[in-house]
């Protein structure tokens, strides 16, 4: 059984090192948490690595709430990827 492709999104200087604002993936069955995505997508290549080499500050939001890393993503539908935010 195949999952239906997730939309991710990448926000401030997470989008920025990887050079994308958005894509559509379809994540390996292997990928059951937030913090599983993460390491998956640091494996994805040099600038994904950037981007998320300090993987236990990235935030995760699914379906727009936000989720710890070690809660399920489900069948998400998007998942949003950001670096932590101050506030002011």
């Amino acid at each position: 059984m195949s999952r239906e492709p997730v939309l991710i999104r990448y926000f401030a200087w997470v989008r920025e090192r990887i050079g994308l604002a958005e894509e559509q993936l379809s994540l390996p069955e292997s990928v059951v948490t937030g913090g599983d995505l993460v390491r998956w997508l640091a494996e994805r290549g040099e600038t994904y690595a950037f981007a998320f080499e300090t993987p236990d500050t990235i935030r995760v939001a699914v379906d727009q709430l936000h989720i710890e890393q070690d809660e399920p993503i489900g069948e998400a539908r998007e998942i949003a990827l950001f670096p932590p935010m101050t506030g002011g």
